[in-house]
Parts: structure tokens; C-alpha cells; sequence
């Protein structure tokens, strides 16, 4: 009988199944990269935009600017003790909260003019560039007769008007006899030049806060502003807005944005 020649079956097919086996693993891994599954994709980017938010609300917010607060009609510099009070527990030193008063029988372009000269002495003192502005029902339209026809935006960084009076009201109907009550009846001289146009001029950051229980601001919309973030509060009166705790903190951590 003639030798018999050892058979390469076995190994030959060894080669085959290590080059499959080879082929599949990369085929899977350029899968898995370029063509992961949609669910998996999700959860990881769900993961990612968590840790993106997280990171944003561990930054710290700025309290280091000043904050001039602008009482309403018969109003002073009393109305915001406890604003004030809240604003330090959200970290403001008292040395940069001021509090501005002006004539509320007199004339509201003279209130803002005055207001003018009272940011500037703030920045002054403080050396900062901009301050942050709060005001109160008639405070609204000395604040945006200041920022918008003085020019004031370029010194404003935040304006939080709470129940502002910004487009009048009919409550006002009840001392006309006064020029700051003529100017702030709805369809007033005054209240056309402060609401024509851009009501949100520049860049300074504006909010409002306003509610259907206020009963001063009729209609109470009148203090939404066109360009600013306008919160509806579910109910509070006018005057309640001042002790108001949970608003003020809304508006303090709004300033600090």
C-alpha cells in the first residue's frame, strides 16, 4: 500500500472559525459605536443632560450687586424691610441694598430723573457698574421711564417689577387730582411714551409678578411686560406682595441670575 498524506481538514477549518470569530467581534464593536441602540443612546444622553444641569446649579449666583428698591404710591423706604431681609439670607451684604424715595404727589418724570441721580450715587459709592432694580405698583413707572426714555438700561443689570403699574390703572381714578395718579391712569401722555415701542429696551434682564387677588392693579395684566418674564402668582394682594417671603425669594434669586 502507498503512504497515506496527513488530512489539513481540521485545521483549515480552526483558520475559518478564528477569522469568523474575528470578523463578528469587529463588526459588533463598529455597531455598538457608530449604530448603538436607540435606548441605551437615550439613557446616556439623559445622563449627560442631568450631569450638564447639575453643573449649572452648583455655580454660585451673584449677590454682589447693588439692588435699589422703588416703593409704590404713599410708599418709603419702610415698605422693604423685609425684602431686604430676605435678600441678605440669599447672601447680599446691607451695603448694597438701597432703597430710593421720591414725592408721590409730584410729577413721576421728576421721580425718575431723581432716580437717575440716586443709581448714580450708588454706583458711585459701591463701584460697581450696574444695579439691579425692584420695585412696586407706581415704582414701575418711574423705573421704566428711567430705563426707557432716560436711558437707564445701560445701568440696570435686573429689573423685577412686583404688581408694577407699567400700563396704569383705573384704581388711580381715585386721585387724579395729583399729577402722579393723572400719569398713572391707563391712556395717560405718560403711560403711551413708557409703552410704545420696546418695553424691554436693552440688556438688562426684566421680570414681572402679578396677580388676579391684587384689587389695586386694575386690570391686573398691567403689569406684564412685553420681552420680560411675566409670573402669574396664583393669588396675593397688592400690599401682601411686601411681606411676602416666597416672591421675594423668587425675585432675589432672579436678581442674582
Amino acid at each position: 500500500m502507498g503512504s497515506t498524506r496527513p488530512s489539513h481538514r481540521p485545521r483549515r477549518l480552526l483558520g475559518v472559525l478564528a477569522a469568523t470569530a474575528a470578523a463578528f467581534a469587529f463588526f459588533s464593536s463598529t455597531t455598538t459605536t457608530a449604530g448603538a441602540d436607540p435606548a441605551s443612546a437615550a439613557v446616556a444622553q439623559a445622563a449627560t443632560t442631568r450631569t450638564t444641569a447639575q453643573a449649572a446649579a452648583a455655580q454660585p449666583l451673584s449677590t454682589s450687586t447693588p439692588v435699589v428698591f422703588v416703593h409704590g404710591y404713599t410708599g418709603s423706604a419702610s415698605n422693604w424691610v423685609t425684602a431686604m431681609s430676605v435678600f441678605r439670607a440669599n447672601g447680599w451684604s446691607s451695603s448694597n441694598l438701597f432703597a430710593y424715595e421720591y414725592n408721590s404727589y409730584g410729577n413721576n418724570i421728576t421721580n425718575a430723573q431723581g432716580l437717575a441721580s440716586y443709581v448714580n450715587t450708588v454706583k458711585a459709592r459701591t463701584g460697581a457698574s450696574k444695579v439691579a432694580i425692584v420695585n412696586h405698583s407706581m415704582g414701575g413707572l418711574v423705573s421704566q421711564y428711567y430705563l426707557k426714555v432716560l436711558g437707564g438700561n445701560t445701568s440696570v443689570s435686573h429689573l423685577a417689577s412686583i404688581a408694577g403699574a407699567n400700563h396704569g390703572t383705573t384704581y388711580a381714578g381715585a386721585c387724579l387730582i395729583y399729577t402722579t395718579c393723572q400719569q398713572m391712569y391707563p391712556g395717560s401722555s405718560f403711560i403711551s411714551q413708557i409703552s410704545s415701542g420696546d418695553e424691554t429696551p436693552g440688556s438688562t434682564k426684566y421680570a414681572t409678578w402679578y396677580s388676579a387677588c391684587d384689587g389695586i392693579i386694575i386690570p391686573y395684566t398691567s403689569t406684564r411686560l412685553d420681552g420680560a418674564t411675566n409670573n402669574n402668582v396664583a393669588c396675593q394682594t397688592h400690599i401682601g406682595y411686601l411681606t411676602d417671603t416666597v416672591v421675594l425669594g423668587q425675585i432675589a434669586r432672579f436678581v442674582a441670575s
